[in-house]
């Protein structure tokens, strides 16, 4: 099969997107799917032996982190030239927009997948007035899209309340051998504890960003002076937070990858992740799979993937006090915290990419047999009915 992608984000920014992209990227090349991607510029020329062509991008105002690019008539060209079987939005914005409107010019099918609540961020950077203009402006890309995706069931309901139309779900995988308990090492642990590895640890693993809620570990370490923290990751908020939590109890690491971000995870006790705009959770999965309870409010992808009582602990969404006393709970009680991290990882070790990227294949085929008639505009044609009917009987 022959499929274009366009990424709004992707390499040198690492985030929970890149990391999707590159794991699918890997995927379609081992079993001998061709491939082209759209990015913004800066992005390697090629990935997984897919060339990739890049874009001028600009930062968003008031999100720096979010770089978007700028499409321009050549996506005609390089798809006319590519001839897909099928376009895949990752995260559509401009960039997507563009793809969009030229795949359906070529009569190309497309498929879209949701990963970022930029809407839900407006509330949290002060934007409130915007929130409103961005679910329009999302919902009119996806619903010109002949199926959607998103990570979770809970991200997929809350798209369908606000409008969205035909998704089903495309579920993240994780490595079972990258992110094991087995990867503890002594060194790692005195590290993350900064010398005092006899101490309940509790973990961090993601961007220091303030639509992450961070401030809340603040009043966990206020409210359980026995604990230790290490943050794992980079971030705006990098400076604020290490001049309101408490240094003496709190690690920062900066960006860790690999095997060190493998032992980072399994030398953690408890994973705290007090974010509720996750559309699905990368790191929470990982954290599960390296045999840590997860204590997160109940909302986003983590309240798909964390079993409450089970594998870890949520609360509800904007309940600061509940989550502080979910993880006194678990650090009062060092058995529950272990039977909930051994559940963890027991549930995790069918979660493979391979497992999560052969649903995604199983859309491809189905949106690639809808056969579009060539258009000058941007509204799909001839789109027949039964596409509404592919995946779910929900859509």
């Amino acid at each position: 099969m022959k499929i274009a992608l366009f990424a709004e984000s992707f390499l040198p920014k690492w985030d929970g997107v890149a990391n999707t992209t590159c794991h699918l990227l890997e995927y379609l090349a081992t079993r001998g799917h061709e491939t082209l991607m759209f990015a913004p510029k800066g992005a390697p020329e090629c990935y997984a032996e897919t060339p990739i062509i890049g874009y001028p991008a600009y930062s968003f105002p008031w999100y720096k982190p979010l770089r978007l690019a700028r499409p321009d008539v050549s996506i005609r060209h390089h798809l006319k030239r590519f001839s897909p079987d099928v376009v895949h939005l990752i995260n559509p914005a401009f960039l997507g927009k563009g793809g969009l409107k030229y795949a359906h010019q070529l009569g190309v099918p497309v498929l879209a997948s949701y990963h970022t609540d930029f809407p839900g961020y407006c509330q949290l950077y002060g934007m409130q007035a915007a929130e409103g203009i961005m679910w329009s402006f999302f919902r009119n890309i996806h619903n010109q899209a002949e199926w959607n995706v998103a990570p979770s069931d809970f991200t997929r309901n809350e798209l369908l309340e606000h409008g969205f139309q035909r998704f089903g779900v495309w579920p993240h995988g994780v490595d079972v051998d990258l992110y094991t308990p087995a990867n503890w090492t002594y060194e790692m642990r005195h590290r993350l504890t900064d010398g005092h590895p006899e101490g309940t640890l509790l973990l961090y693993v993601g961007r220091l960003a303030k639509e992450k809620r961070l401030e809340w570990l603040g009043e966990v370490m206020k409210a359980l002076p026995e604990v230790r923290c290490a943050l794992v990751g980079e971030g705006p908020e990098r400076q604020h937070l290490e001049q309101m939590l408490d240094r003496d109890r709190c690690v920062f690491t900066g960006y860790l990858s690999g095997a060190e971000l493998g032992a980072a995870y399994a030398c953690g006790d408890i994973f705290c992740f007090p974010s509720a705009n996750e559309t699905f959770g990368n790191v929470v999965l990982e954290a599960m799979a390296s045999g840590l309870p997860v204590v997160a409010p109940r909302s986003g992808g983590p309240a798909n993937l964390v079993d409450h009582g089970q594998t870890g602990l949520l609360c509800e969404k904007d309940d600061l006090q509940g989550f502080v006393s979910l993880v006194r709970q678990l650090v009062q009680n060092d058995d529950l915290c272990q039977q909930m991290g051994h559940e963890a990882r027991m549930q995790t070790e069918l979660q493979s990419w391979d497992n999560a990227n052969d649903l995604l294949m199983q859309a491809y085929i189905k949106v690639a047999g809808i056969r579009l008639v060539p258009s000058r505009s941007s509204q799909p044609l001839n789109k027949p009915a039964s596409v509404l009917n592919l995946f779910s009987p929900r859509s």
